[in-house]
């Protein structure tokens, strides 16, 4: 029950206690002494309509950030102790740490030096105990969209039975997404973020797009009030604002092109990897550790990731404001030069 005189969840009748401020009014419009609604289908409805390719509510999962769905999917799926999953490093780490988190076995296919999904080993690798596999589309922190068509060939392959979770945090800075096979495969979800195009990652929101039957078994398994009215509010806002969206998406991408250019034409700079996201990964000749950690204590954060296979001497850095990207060039620079006497 939503409506009536509500005695039932021990909720304080008095309304909350905050000052007004710029995302709590002073009319107490969300109700916020009130548990929010767990099935958030007002946002299921206006995410499925954007991401189109007729999708449902029934469709959608609606986490804190994506990380939640990876560890729902292996809290569902996986016997601790007994089961696996597989990666294909270098990826996103949240893979092996919710695995650990549920002593769950990883198995490791690498990507290909190109960063490509080496499939016939990633078909020999599964065991019948692989419940997972996750393809990290575009990849982080290769940067690379994986072909729809590699993904597709997974899911059809009958070497394979588990789910292939394909990871699409940075989909909208590349073109096509794994949803279009969700109604076409029953064994695909796909993970989807407002942190990275739709600039929210400070509300931690996350969506999983799959078969009802799995989202229904998310829904079941999530704790009840797992997104709040405020970020709820927020995220219904920015999807009734996709010119915006639109907009933001375009400057980016014309920065990512500038900034790719620009490190390339440096001559220390041995590599520019295509992006397919919203940032750049780089290589550079020798001390791109000694780079790292020297920008960032003078006040310009990028990403070490020398440590991860393929990766040698590579910095990745996030595709900034035009003022941010000209500072980090310069400051990029600077450093190389004083570090190579």
């Amino acid at each position: 029950y939503d409506r009536g005189i509500l005695l039932d969840a021990n909720e304080n009748a008095l309304g909350p206690t905050s000052v007004p401020t710029s995302c709590l009014p002073d009319d107490n419009s969300m109700v916020l002494e009130r548990y929010p609604c767990p099935y958030q289908i007002p946002l299921k409805t206006l995410y499925s309509n954007y991401r189109g390719c007729g999708l449902q509510p029934s469709n959608i999962f609606v986490g804190v950030g994506s990380d939640e769905a990876i560890d729902l999917l292996m809290r569902i799926f996986c016997i601790p102790g007994v089961d696996t999953i597989l990666t294909t490093p270098p990826t996103y780490g949240m893979y092996k740490v919710c695995a650990a988190v549920n002593d769950v076995r990883i198995l490791v296919v690498p990507l290909s030096p190109e960063f490509d999904l080496r499939i016939p080993e990633m078909l020999d690798a599964v065991e019948e105990s692989t419940k997972l596999l996750f393809i990290c589309s575009p990849g982080n922190p290769t940067a690379k969209a994986i072909p729809l068509k590699d993904v597709e060939t997974i899911c059809s392959s009958n070497r394979y039975n588990g789910i292939v979770v394909v990871d699409e945090a940075y989909v909208d800075f590349s073109d096509g997404s794994a949803v279009e096979l969700v109604n076409k495969y029953e064994n695909v979800v796909v993970l989807q973020t407002l942190s990275k195009a739709f600039g929210l990652a400070g509300i931690r929101m996350g969506f999983a797009i799959g078969n009802p039957d799995i989202i229904q078994l998310m829904n079941n398994v999530k704790a009840p009030y797992n997104i709040n009215k405020l970020s709820s509010d927020v995220a219904i806002n920015a999807l009734r604002n996709i010119p915006t969206l639109k907009t933001n998406i375009a400057i980016l991408l014309k920065e990512r092109e500038v900034l790719s250019a620009k490190l390339n034409a440096l001559e220390f700079v041995t590599r520019v990897y295509p992006s397919d996201a919203n940032f750049v990964l780089f290589r550079v000749e020798k001390l791109a550790q000694e780079l790292y950690v020297t920008m960032a204590n003078r006040g310009i954060v990028t990403r070490f990731r020398g440590n991860e296979i393929h990766c040698e001497e590579c910095l990745r850095v996030t595709v900034g404001t035009p003022e941010e990207n000209v500072k980090f060039l310069g400051m990029l620079v600077d450093t190389y030069a004083e570090l190579s006497k």
